[in-house]
């Protein structure tokens, strides 16, 4: 396993000024794929698959909101074991990761927030804190020295299959599955319209959320609230309400800021499947406040 490792992080190509290894290279024609898939949606529309798409979209987008963000990356509520697995292989279904990558990659992200180390950094730029961080796995891994701030989800033998086979999941298993129910056109808007849509719509937390929008809490960074950004991102768009409150379940603090996620955290929670659900009071967002 490390022989592979050492293998696929070896610089092999020299290109936009840096160097590209095979994870890199892999990763870039994945999302190429992707976006083709995307582009030939409009020759392959039809309403059932136009509906499976946007199932998805809310399925696979709440896994990475629900799950892997608030729920494993934060702990800001705690959920049975059988409901927590179910939404973190809906995270794998968004093909961002596994729960034990993307959940390290996020707790650093907080740890260094523009800083030299945080993993995507909106001071080197927007491209680059959108997508130049995923096809820069040397600088990603390198930054912060690997997987060791996600040691509560390497014990669990259920997070280190997600992470040893993920891509088996989220591109075989469920491509297949959408070929043999409908063909082509639930390949295209299930696959190549309803992964490049979950994608953006969380890269741009990362990029557009620290460059656009207000602050209205001291955190010490440049994370934003963006109205469009947290319709566009199921709630993850109140980035500075969360950077002032990284440990609360709930992003969108006032009535007006929409956060789906919460609502179904707070369904849950009605229902007793949602426990240790934690939110801010309201003398400690005072304090914080602008």
């Amino acid at each position: 396993m490390g022989l592979l490792v050492n293998i696929v992080m070896m610089p092999c190509l020299e290109f936009w000024g840096r160097k590209w290894n095979l994870l890199d290279i892999a990763t870039a024609v994945v999302f190429f794929i992707l976006h083709c898939l995307c582009a030939m949606a409009p020759f392959h529309f039809t309403w059932p698959a136009f509906w499976v798409a946007c199932a998805l979209y809310l399925v696979t987008g709440l896994g990475v909101t629900l799950s892997f963000h608030r729920n494993l990356a934060h702990k800001s509520f705690r959920m049975p074991k059988w409901l927590e697995y179910l939404f973190a292989y809906f995270g794998v279904l968004s093909l961002q990761g596994s729960p034990i990558e993307w959940v390290s990659s996020h707790r650093y992200h907080h740890q260094f927030t523009d800083t030299e180390k945080d993993v995507h950094s909106p001071r080197q730029g927007f491209w680059f804190s959108h997508m130049g961080w995923i096809l820069d796995s040397g600088s990603r891994f390198g930054k912060y020295g690997g997987l060791k701030n996600v040691e509560d989800l390497k014990r669990q033998a259920f997070y280190r299959f997600l992470h040893r086979t993920y891509l088996l999941h989220s591109i075989v298993l469920l491509g297949s599955l959408l070929y043999a129910a409908g063909g082509v056109p639930f390949l295209v808007w299930g696959m190549g319209v309803r992964m490049v849509c979950v994608f953006h719509s969380t890269l741009l937390v990362n990029s557009a959320g620290h460059m656009w929008g207000q602050q209205v809490y001291h955190t010490g960074d440049t994370s934003r609230n963006n109205w469009w950004l947290g319709l566009l991102a199921l709630g993850e768009g109140w980035h500075n309400n969360h950077h002032a409150f990284d440990y609360s379940a709930r992003q969108g603090f006032e009535w007006w800021q929409i956060d789906f996620t919460w609502y179904v955290i707070r369904f849950f929670q009605l229902l007793g499947l949602a426990t240790d659900v934690k939110t801010p009071t309201e003398s400690q967002k005072r304090r914080k406040a602008l």
